[in-house]
């Protein structure tokens, strides 16, 4: 069975480490590229986009492609909408791998926005030490918000000219740690964190920390993800592909 698989994330390694070891598939692991340098990754990698939904249902007929597996960022709307388009277009199977949204537990202290220009609006005017896990490419939002000290984590430095006037920068991939987050939130003297509801296990522990230390948190909600069929996990996603795949001997 000839599989797509849209990754970038955690889950996207998981099946492909698995995946990896049955001969019953074959797999191509794609990346946006937009990483400088990539997690190792257990499958053959594409790097780069497609060229829009049209280029990528161009893919799919070229490859032969069985089934595709969107495992992308859960604010990965463009690539999740052009899945969508493709598959419907080339008639290709469509499973979408999204990880279950995070929820506010006792002693959490969430303020819930739509956007990222909401998240800047929701730091108010008083100067804050902001502490920003939403990507490099969202911070323009926060230039109209100078008054406050931002650290900004990402996995590559952000372009000096995106950043906001008082910022520094901590280059980091998860997964992390409580005691880590802690540390890092201690050390920077945090006193609002910002984070996207990426859901999942690999960034989690810093929601754990700002509960611990009764650091507010500015969270955006996720938006609505085109997909196929649905499944939050990797085991559920094996499920799927196994009841798909055709009888020995065909």
């Amino acid at each position: 069975m000839r599989l797509l698989i849209l990754g970038g994330t955690t889950e996207a390694i998981g099946l492909g480490r698995a995946l990896a070891a049955d001969e019953r598939f074959q797999a191509v692991m794609s990346l946006a590229g937009r990483t400088r340098y990539p997690a190792a990754q257990p499958l053959p990698v594409r790097l780069g986009g497609f060229g829009g939904a049209e280029g990528l249902a161009e893919y799919l007929t070229r490859e032969r492609i069985d089934a595709v597996i969107d495992a992308t960022h859960p604010f990965a709307i463009q690539i999740s909408g052009n899945a969508v388009a493709a598959a419907s277009a080339t008639g290709t199977q469509l499973l979408t791998l999204l990880r279950p949204e995070w929820h506010p537990l006792q002693g959490d202290r969430w303020t819930l926005v739509a956007t990222i220009a909401e998240a800047a609006q929701a730091l108010g005017a008083v100067p804050s030490r902001v502490l920003l896990t939403v990507g490099r490419g969202e911070l323009g939002p926060f230039a109209t918000a100078p008054w406050h000290h931002y650290v900004i984590r990402s996995v590559d430095p952000p372009h000096p000219d995106i950043l906001p006037p008082d910022a520094c920068v901590v280059t980091a991939r998860g997964p992390f740690n409580e005691a880590g987050e802690y540390l890092l939130l201690n050390e920077h003297r945090i006193e609002v964190l910002v984070s996207k509801n990426a859901g999942g296990d690999a960034t989690v522990a810093k929601l754990h920390a700002a509960r611990a230390l009764g650091v507010p948190v500015v969270m955006v909600s996720r938006p609505a993800k085109p997909a196929g069929d649905v499944v939050a996990s990797v085991s559920a996603a094996l499920a799927w592909l196994h009841d798909r795949l055709p009888p020995r001997g065909a």
